[in-house]
Order: structure tokens, then sequence, then C-alpha cells
């Protein structure tokens, strides 16, 4: 079996391995690329050294001849964090600079981030304890919800973006100098406040129903509008309230109701996805 036969078992939620182990062990994700080239991972006895292969969460997995593996028994938990600026949302970083994980509770120490905010961001975050929960919000189009502040005032051209979206051959602007994403295409925000608008400075409030790398920065600072401050206050209706900074909490009972309902769905739709997929696989 070559190491891209594990991308086509549709029958659990996959994601890449690299993930897998960082969401499930000791080591951050970048250290799991080491591993996983030095040959140091298995699946099935069989050494992996594809850094693209996916995998399913109930895959055997080993590091060093050691399983690493997800216990489904338990019950799920997410929590809000109050991301604070200066924070890598990381296990470790390689330049040394300060990760989430030195400012919430050790008893969260194993839980996943469900997406990331960069390092000059702030606002709400969720983890949680659940791979199969992280994977699917990370990957949904739920909608979240950001504060902005750019440089200089919203333009006519920024509107009309907003309003119906655009593709950009050349998104660089805004993204860091390594970026190996040049194009990006922007879907139609949900909807987005004005709030003020100068020739000095203007902020916004915007909901997106996507989570690209660095996409609110990349859109404005296209229109000359660089990001100077952005806070995200909300993700698929749950919301930052007044939770302090670099504090955390617990759903409440209606957030787990409301994420149990969306799981639920999903499911149902991956299952009619699938199904259709198979009927025109028999067809052809």
């Amino acid at each position: 079996m070559g190491n891209n036969d594990y991308n086509k078992n549709n029958d659990e939620t996959k994601t890449r391995l690299n993930k897998f182990i960082s969401h499930n062990s000791r080591f951050s994700r970048r250290e799991a690329d080491e591993l996983i080239k030095a040959g140091k991972v298995s699946i099935d006895g069989k050494v992996i050294g594809d850094l693209s292969t996916k995998v399913g969460y109930k895959t055997i997995v080993k590091v060093n001849g050691r399983t690493v593996k997800v216990d489904f028994k338990r019950a799920s938990t997410v929590i809000v964090y109050n991301k604070l600026k200066g924070e890598i949302v990381s296990k470790k970083d390689p330049q040394g600079r300060r990760v989430i994980y030195d400012t919430i509770s050790k008893k969260f120490s194993h839980f996943i981030p469900i997406g990331r905010l960069d390092y000059a961001s702030e606002g709400l975050l969720l983890l949680t304890d659940d791979p199969k929960i992280a994977t699917a919000l990370m990957q949904s189009d739920l909608e979240r919800v950001y504060k902005i502040k750019i440089e200089g005032e919203v333009t006519p051209a920024m509107i009309n973006a907003m309003d119906n979206g655009i593709t950009l051959d050349d998104a660089t602007a805004g993204a860091w100098d390594n970026t190996k994403t040049i194009n990006m295409e922007f879907a139609p925000f949900l909807g987005y406040q004005i709030q003020t608008s100068t020739p000095k400075y203007s902020k916004l409030k915007v909901a997106i129903s996507e989570g690209k790398n660095r996409e609110l920065r990349r859109f404005f600072a296209h229109f000359g509008g660089k990001v100077v401050d952005l806070k995200r206050v909300s993700f698929g209706g749950i919301n930052l309230n007044n939770l302090p900074s670099g504090k955390t909490r617990y759903l409440e009972s209606k957030e787990y109701e409301n994420l149990r309902y969306f799981l639920k769905e999903q499911t149902k739709q991956n299952r009619k996805k699938q199904s259709n997929e198979d009927q025109f696989e028999d067809e052809y």
C-alpha cells in the first residue's frame, strides 16, 4: 500500500499526518514534519515519508515505535480562550516567542486549537480535546466575526469586493514575507459594518465564512488598507462577550447544544455526499 492510499479511504474524517501527531502528542507540527522526514513515523508498520499523507482518527500511527492514538471514550470538551497579542498558536515556537500554552492552564495543554490567529491578532480562539470536533469546525463555513482597524479610509473598491468577492493573482500584500500562497480567492463577506472611516484610520466589524492564511490582512492590504488591529469576537455563534484577555471559559449548555446539532447535520451531509460519490463510481 502506497502512502497516498491512506488518503483514499473516506469512511472517517481525515487530517494531515503532522497535524494528527501534533494534536495527540507532545510534538509540535514542525517537529512532526522532521520526524516524518527522518523516517521515524509509521502507519500499520510501514514507514511514511510523505508529508501530505492524511489519516483518520482511528488510524494507528507510531512515532519512534510508540503508538499515537485518540481515546474516543472520553467526553469532548470545548473552551473559549481570549488570545493575547504577541502569542503564537502553537505548542512551541522555534524563535522562542510566547505561545498560547504559556498562558492557558496546564490542564488544557493537550487541547487542540481550532484554527489560528496570527502573532499580532487577538480575541476568540476555540480549543478542544476532540480532534473530530477540531477538524469539523476548522473545515466549516461557519461565520467568523472580527473587529478590525485599518490605515486610511474605507474605499468604494473595498466595499465592492466585500459585497461581491474578488480573486487576486497576487495576494502577497499583507502576507508573511516567506508565504507560498501567492494567489487567493476571497468570497463575498457575510456582512460588514463600517463604524468609522477617516483618512487616517477606519474601523470595521466584518463577518466571513472562511479562515484562510491572513485572509483579512491580505484583503485590505490589496487596497492599501494595512490592518493595524484585528480581534475575533465570534466563531459559529460562540461569542467572546466579556471574557478578559488571557482567560478561558467552558462553553455554555446552549453553545454545546448548538455544536452537537452542527456536528450531527454535518455527519448527515458527509454521508449523503459519500453515497452520491459511490453511486457516481458505480455508474461510470
